[in-house]
Parts: C-alpha cells; structure tokens; sequence
C-alpha cells in the first residue's frame, strides 16, 4: 500500500487527537497518519522544511486543521496551502469546535474544502472522523498530480 497518500492531522487538543486518531483506526483506513501538533510544524511538513526536509515528496490525501492552533493558527496555515500553486489542490478540512460564523466564512473565503464543527459528545465526534477519513481518504478522486484543476475557461 506504499501509493496511498497519509493523512495530515494538525491538531493540539491531546484529548481530541486521541479520539481523532481512534477513529480513524476504527475506519480500517491503510493510510498513514501524520500528526502535527501546531501550524508551524504543518507547514514544515508541507513544504519539506525542518525534520520533514528528508520525508517522500508526496502531498497528504486531506489536511483535517484545527483552527485554533500555536504558532501558526489554522486560518493562517489554510491561507498557505491554498494560495500556493503547489498545494492548492490538497483537501483541506476545518476540524475545530468554533461555531462562530465568521470562521465559517473565512475558512470558506481561504479555499477550504470542508468546515466540520467537532461534535460535543464522544460517539457522534467518533462517527464524523470515521465518516471524514473514508471520504477523502478513499472515496475523493483528487485531480491528478500536475493536471490543471481550475478552469482556464
């Protein structure tokens, strides 16, 4: 299974990325998981800089973001992928507890992919991670590597 792209999981919350990465374990998903824990070191990865500067040249098959991030929060890491032509076609999804509406508008204004408000009680968060890993791990069909994804009409 050495083609399937990880999955990026950018998350702070130690409680959240406990149940987040059960969940995507519980969804029997073969991907990898990678885990960074604030914007700074997503972005790291991302662009193969620091001690990602020697990982595979391989984008994730999603980024799930927290938006409330150290370093470098959410918004601003969403800015950078999607504005950059070499990471714009990365599905990136929203994975915070914010419900306030400008987040939601931001993070939509930014190119995100998807904006999920993280679920209060414990066997709805787990079903959503389940459902979200198998839906752009497996069932997303991303724009082949290289291809122009956005119109040119």
């Amino acid at each position: 299974m050495a083609d399937l792209k990880p999955i990026l999981l950018v998350e702070d919350n130690p409680n959240d990325l406990e149940l987040t990465l059960a969940a995507l374990a519980d969804s029997k998903l073969a991907n990898d998981i990678v885990i960074c824990r604030d914007g700074a070191e997503a972005i790291d990865y991302l662009y193969r800089k620091g001690e990602y500067e020697a990982r595979e040249p391989r984008d994730p098959a999603v980024v799930l973001l927290d938006l409330k991030l150290p370093k470098v929060d959410g918004l601003q890491v969403l800015e950078r992928i999607k504005g950059d032509p070499r990471t714009r076609a990365i599905p990136v999804v929203m994975l915070t507890s914010s419900r306030e509406e400008s987040d939601v508008v931001q993070s939509y204004n930014l190119g995100v992919n998807a904006f999920v408000v993280k679920p209060v009680g414990f066997k709805e968060f787990f079903d959503a991670i389940k459902d979200l890993g198998v839906f752009w791990a497996v069932l997303n069909e991303p724009p082949p590597r290289g291809g122009e994804w956005a119109s040119n009409g």
